[in-house]
């Protein structure tokens, strides 16, 4: 049986009558963008300027790219001061926050750790002679963090004026900032953003699988899009609540999903994912399979996707009522976790509250 998500609000503002579906796309972020517009036209000079955005994006807060803002701040000397373009600056204050809620389950400064797991721009697992961290390397990066402090310092407020530029952030020496897990949440942003700008109501955004909707199809009909499901357990064992597909109403939302089959490696026959506990400085081995976040940011739910991934079932759905967010959790269950009972490996979902106010079944 299908089940539903819906928003507590849907507009009933429609596409101008004769309204079309048009497509934009391309390459960004080492992965494709895809923008649909519901409208009679679009501007002729929309898909440059929102591949511009993501341009913009990338030179600045790329750690793939050594000479963005984010490198140059990475190979910075200790004790200096680097400033950063506004929207650098408050992207890094937001993973900030992120990091200071989760109590470090999130963290922008773990760069140094995730290089050392080979998911990082150089040394990368998929590359011939690398070899995951020992026990003594794994103890000098949490030492090497922990004694890190990173400090923001915004621009100084003129009242009666705005910003006019970014703030600074204070290299202590060997922090390296990945904002990978926000960052491409705040692109799908952005590209709403500039939209909207273009005077267009009606469209879904996605970035490397993240999306956010707002308005209606031609058909008068929200976007509708299927919450991310994890590969199907082996034999297409399901275990424990229900694992029919979920489709959500994406007007005026995100949604954002962290899945440990996404990116991982096998050595010594052991199954290394590429989501990270900062506080232990090892990929994660709480059994989540996914995470998925709906949010009307989509920044905040791709940075909170991944900090209820690496909290785990209980102390994530915990943090998530905590901070009212719409989560979904599917844990994998049967014989390689403790829930057992199975003969083949299966999924239990949980969701949190404010999920589960907007669920509703067909």
């Amino acid at each position: 049986m299908r089940r539903i998500l819906l928003p507590q609000q849907i507009s009933e503002v429609a596409p101008p009558r004769g309204s079309a579906v048009h497509r934009l796309g391309g390459l960004s972020m080492g992965t494709s963008w895809t923008v649909l517009v519901a409208g009679a036209a679009v501007p002729q000079q929309l898909q440059a300027s929102l591949q511009q955005q993501l341009d913009s994006v990338v030179a600045e807060m790329s750690h793939w790219e050594a000479e963005s803002d984010l490198g140059r701040y990475n190979r910075a000397p200790p004790g200096s001061w680097l400033p950063l373009p506004p929207a650098c600056f408050d992207v890094l204050s937001f993973a900030m926050q992120v990091a200071h809620l989760s109590g470090g389950a999130y963290d922008p400064c773990a760069g140094a750790i995730v290089n050392a797991w080979g998911f990082g721009p150089s040394g990368r697992h998929d590359q011939p002679g690398f070899v995951a961290p020992s026990a003594a390397r794994i103890a000098e990066l949490r030492a090497a963090r922990a004694a890190q402090r990173l400090l923001l310092a915004p621009p100084p407020e003129v009242p009666g004026t705005a910003r006019a530029g970014g703030g600074r952030a204070y290299q202590p020496g060997g922090v390296q900032l990945d904002l990978s897990a926000v960052a491409k949440g705040y692109s799908v942003d952005r590209l709403a953003h500039c939209l909207t700008a273009h005077g267009l109501q009606h469209f879904l955004v996605e970035v490397g699988g993240e999306l956010r909707g707002a308005g209606l199809k031609p058909d008068g009909q929200p976007w509708w899009v299927a919450l991310e499901q994890p590969p199907a357990a082996p034999g297409g064992a399901m275990a424990g609540a229900r694992m029919d597909e979920i489709a959500l109403a994406l007007h005026g939302l995100s949604v954002a999903t962290s899945g440990d089959y996404r990116r991982y490696f096998l050595q010594g026959g052991e199954r290394f994912a590429h989501t990270i506990d900062p506080r232990s400085a090892a990929p994660i081995t709480n059994r989540l399979a996914s995470v998925t976040v709906v949010h009307p940011h989509c920044m905040a739910a791709d940075a909170w996707s991944t900090a209820l991934t690496v909290l785990g079932p209980e102390q994530g759905l915990a943090l998530a009522e905590r901070q009212g967010l719409a989560a979904r959790f599917v844990l994998r269950s049967g014989p390689h976790g403790h829930d057992g009972g199975a003969e083949t490996e299966g999924y239990t979902e949980y969701l949190s509250s404010q999920m589960r106010g907007m669920l509703d079944d067909e």
